[in-house]
């Protein structure tokens, strides 16, 4: 099994909602094959971005179907309480041709139990063999994938392939010192937006799946270019990626919060897409002074990144 589809940067789509807070489906398609054209290799649907805790089963799917429809390679997120719903999400991405699965721990029931995790994990995996798939390695979920139940699982189940790490530095270097060093043909991408150099550079990371990514493609385009430069001993390659990664650090940790869908949908707004303005539920909203913050920063990183951006040193390492 290819482990090169988890390669390259890959923005996780939000869902967009309509007047009656309901998904926008033909939003979220021209969403998707705008971030293609711009330079991503696939989008991710439906992680946390996606609000899949939020959305029917029913909606998931449609999603996921009407992004392949339209020529967007798309990697599914599986998230469910019931295993039994979470191999349907996987079986039904492989039906209707996704590239890939985000294999997503079981959350509430038994989610510390490293049982009932691996029996989870093969379930997935087992519904949609052809698929390449990740593990998504995250704090939020409440489970810690570390390399012994990796390697079990995927003596088993050859189409897992990767490692997504949401954890943070350390955890992102236990992930390269640990699974994916061990084995060339497995794939760690970095999964947060704070850890894209380290995860490249120090990691060996071969791409990273962010939500920053979907306000300003362009930008995170740059850096992942620059931290692939850096990683082949660039060192100008390695000052510029230090240089944007400080520049976009603040919008980048919004990331890593529990109000990250509210402040990426602010900020795509922001930029030009009404479509993101509304949430599932009504009462999910930033509060005046986080609006506030976040516009600040946004304009703040606009206007350094369009002077910053001319410099020799930024250009000659770009390559979207």
């Amino acid at each position: 099994m290819n482990a090169k589809v988890f390669s390259g940067t890959m923005p996780a789509l939000m869902t967009p909602c309509k007047a009656d807070r309901t998904p926008d489906f033909d939003a979220l398609v021209r969403k998707g094959q705008e971030l293609i054209a711009a330079g991503m290799s696939a989008v991710i649907y439906c992680g946390s971005m996606g609000d899949w805790p939020l959305l029917t089963d029913e909606q998931r799917m449609e999603g996921v179907e009407r992004l392949v429809k339209a020529g967007v390679p798309v990697i599914v997120g599986t998230g469910a309480v019931n295993t039994a719903k979470a191999v349907e999400h996987a079986a039904h991405a492989a039906r209707v041709g996704a590239a890939g699965l985000m294999v997503i721990p079981r959350v509430l029931s038994r989610g510390p139990s490293l049982t009932a995790q691996r029996h989870h994990f093969k379930a997935i995996l087992a519904a949609a063999p052809q698929l390449p798939a990740v593990i998504y390695n995250s704090p939020y979920y409440g489970f810690a994938t570390r390399a012994d139940l990796f390697f079990a699982l995927r003596a088993e189940h050859p189409n897992l392939v990767g490692f997504k790490e949401f954890g943070g530095p350390a955890d992102m270097s236990y992930a390269a010192e640990t699974i994916t060093r061990a084995d060339d043909t497995v794939a760690l991408m970095v999964g947060v937006d704070t850890c894209v150099f380290h995860g490249i550079v120090n990691c060996g990371a071969t791409g990273a799946i962010t939500g920053i990514g979907c306000v300003l493609p362009k930008e995170v385009l740059h850096m992942v270019a620059l931290s692939n430069a850096a990683a082949k001993g660039d060192v100008e390659a390695r000052q510029r990626a230090l240089e944007l990664e400080a520049a976009l650090k603040v919008l980048s940790t919004f990331d890593e919060g529990p109000d990250l869908v509210l402040y990426f949908k602010h900020l795509m707004v922001l930029k030009g897409n009404p479509e993101y303005t509304l949430h599932f539920n009504e009462t999910d909203a930033l509060t005046a002074s986080q609006r506030g913050f976040a516009e600040a920063q946004l304009k703040l990183f606009d206007a350094w990144y369009a002077e910053w951006s001319k410099l020799p040193g930024a250009v000659q390492t770009y390559k979207a």
